[in-house]
This record gives structure tokens, sequence and C-alpha cells, in this order.
């Protein structure tokens, strides 16, 4: 334990919370780019692990240190990357979304010229794990679901998964590459999704940054 480290993840998210966090007139939270003083209105896959690091932090730092903005946050950005995946027509999600604050519900949200691929990313499963975990609303699960079923609509094949080089077609070309973190990370978050909520204690256990968990 060292409050030096846990102190500047604090100051880190209270800077994200502060000049990072946008909504669209549609409602869709997110996490903007910040680059030389510069906003850009876009969201990269990657991005979505910190609604399950929020949660994360949240439940379990001292209820004094604990930031009231965290947790509602959370679940929006889970939200907001569940609906990258559902909106698109293969219901897989792009590498990145741009989106138009002033939009509303629907139209605020859209996939970029050189960003349709699906590499089998696991941050958005991440997401939804943690908030099935620490809420236990079966509502997560069903998007977890909602999000699983595509990839074996899509991307299953012979010996294994294949990334997808456009979610924006139903053809939904394959790539014929497999990266080791589906293996490592994106099934192992999906299959906790659906398994008990007791399967992992994150009490006893923390998961690195490859899902490995460590006692």
């Amino acid at each position: 334990k060292d409050d030096q480290l846990k102190e500047a993840w604090k100051q880190a998210m209270k800077e994200m919370m502060d000049q990072m966090v946008e909504k669209t007139a549609g409602g869709l939270r997110f996490i903007a780019e910040l680059e030389s003083g510069r906003k850009r209105n876009r969201m990269d896959h990657l991005a979505c692990f910190v609604a399950g690091m929020l949660m994360l932090g949240s439940r379990s730092l001292p209820p004094e240190e604990v930031d009231p903005r965290w947790e509602p946050l959370a679940a929006d950005l889970t939200y907001t990357c569940y609906q990258m995946y559902v909106r698109t027509p293969t219901g897989l999600s792009p590498e990145y979304v741009n989106f138009n604050l002033q939009s509303g519900k629907g139209q605020d949200m859209s996939i970029p010229g050189d960003a349709p691929q699906n590499l089998l990313r696991p941050e958005a499963a991440e997401a939804v794990w943690h908030m099935w975990y620490y809420t236990g609303d079966h509502k997560y699960r069903q998007w977890g679901h909602e999000m699983f079923l595509p990839f074996l609509k899509y991307s299953k094949v012979k010996f294994g998964f294949s990334a997808i080089s456009d979610v924006r077609k139903k053809t939904a070309p394959k790539r014929d590459t497999q990266e080791s973190f589906w293996l490592g990370e994106t099934l192992k978050y999906f299959y906790l999704i659906f398994a008990p909520r007791n399967t992992v204690n994150l009490e006893e256990f923390v998961l690195n940054t490859e899902a490995q968990p460590l006692r």
C-alpha cells in the first residue's frame, strides 16, 4: 500500500472529471481526449476500462476518500460503451467513436472512417463485469449477453475468433488475426459476467492489466 500512488490516482481522477468528461444532448457521457489543451470529442474502446476502475476505487477506498461522482460516471460510461456495440449493424464495437455534443439520442455517436475495425478488445466487457460484480443489477448480464452474441455470429472461425475489419458491414470481413488479449482478458470477463458473482472475490484478489488474478 502506497499512499503517494493512491493520492496521485485520486488527483488524476479529479482532473479527468473536471476537464475531460462530456455529455451529448442525447445523454451519452464519455471521456474526451485532451492533447496540448485541445479537446477531441471521441473515445476509444480502450477507454472503457475507466468505468471498472472508478467502481473499484469507489468500493475499495475509505468512504471519506471517495468522490461521489465516481460511481454515477462509471455507470454512464458503461452504458456508452454498451451503446458502442448495439448501435452498429453487426453489434460489434469499432476501435473508437466520435460524438456530436449537439445531436439527440441515437444520432450523437458515429463511426469514423479510420476506425471501423473490431480487434476483440476486452475493456467494455471489463466495465460491464465490474458493474455487475458491485451492483448485482441483472441488466449488466443482459448487456454482456447482447455484446457477446455478435462475436459468435461474426468473429468465430474454425480455429478461434477473428478480428473484424469493418463493423458497419454485415458481411463483417475478417482479418485472420486473433490477439492474445481475446483469450487472456475478453473471454475471461465475459465468463465472469455469466458466472456467479462470487467466482472472484475482489477483496481477496486483484486483476492486473491482463486480467490475471493475483492474491
